[in-house]
């Protein structure tokens, strides 16, 4: 169409051509022709948090650094157990404490998970850490150095065997605290922290579900608390002591959560 025919062309026809036009382009733009919008980038979703270790390097021929209080104010306590025990219970006990959503630390003694070692398996999978408690749990202050040294490093061996790594933590058997030689025995074994305890159910003792949630109340945020699989007592406590912790804001979380 020629300028001077648009010209004579009457102005509602131009419209009827001008919205024709239109709909040309719009449909060329459902097919795919027209230049695609831009499209604002997409934020990438975010990566979950993770809080950084704290634990120290350990010199050669230096002891272990002992903690059993964490002091970073969070709502948090660490359920700590002697890994021993009937295997069916102890499996009780951990999956019980799974389905309530509390994470603990299991410090096993190595004939325990010799004689089980789907042991092991129980605990990390229901997402639980793991952690060495000598190989016998005899009483380690009593030993020779060399004695006391196999104890710590023949555990640590049957833990790498089954799970692929030493295990977080080292606690000495029949004793809260270690002595200067054994953190020193325990760094040489690769453990650059050994844990102890600030607040003890004494459910080794079969008192009973009711006191071993009284004795468990005494802990207070960063509280690390002694704990054992082989006691039915302790599955009965189980439901009541996190009731007893939820009341209070206080969140069970494994050792290395509470101490990172």
């Amino acid at each position: 169409m020629t300028s001077q025919d648009a010209a004579r062309m009457p102005r509602r026809r131009l419209l009827r051509l001008g919205l024709a036009g239109a709909g040309l382009v719009g449909a060329a733009a459902a097919c795919g022709t027209a230049p695609p919008a831009s499209v604002p980038p997409t934020t990438p979703p975010a990566q979950p948090t993770t809080r950084p270790s704290t634990r120290p390097t350990v010199a050669p021929g230096a002891p272990a650094p002992e903690v059993e209080h964490a002091d970073g104010g969070r709502p948090e306590v660490a359920l700590t157990f002697h890994g021993a025990g009937d295997p069916v219970l102890a499996k009780q006990v951990l999956a019980a404490l799974h389905d309530r959503g509390a994470a603990v630390t299991v410090l096993a003694v190595g004939t325990w998970l010799q004689q089980s070692p789907d042991s092991a398996r129980v605990v990390t999978d229901l997402g639980h850490e793991l952690g060495n408690h000598t190989w016998s749990h005899g009483d380690i202050d009593s030993m020779s150095e060399s004695s006391a040294r196999a104890e710590i490093e023949k555990c640590r061996d049957r833990v790498a065997a089954l799970t692929g790594g030493p295990g977080a933590f080292f606690r000495p058997s029949q004793a809260q605290h270690a002595t200067s030689r054994v953190k020193v025995l325990a760094a040489a074994a690769g453990y650059s922290t050994v844990l102890s305890y600030d607040v003890d159910s004494r459910d080794f003792t079969d008192p009973g579900a009711a006191a071993i949630r009284r004795n468990v109340r005494t802990a207070t945020a960063g509280a690390v608390v002694s704990m054992h699989l082989g006691h039915p007592g302790t599955l009965e406590a189980i439901p009541g002591l996190l009731d007893d912790l939820a009341a209070r804001g206080l969140r069970p979380v494994t050792a290395s959560q509470l101490f990172a």
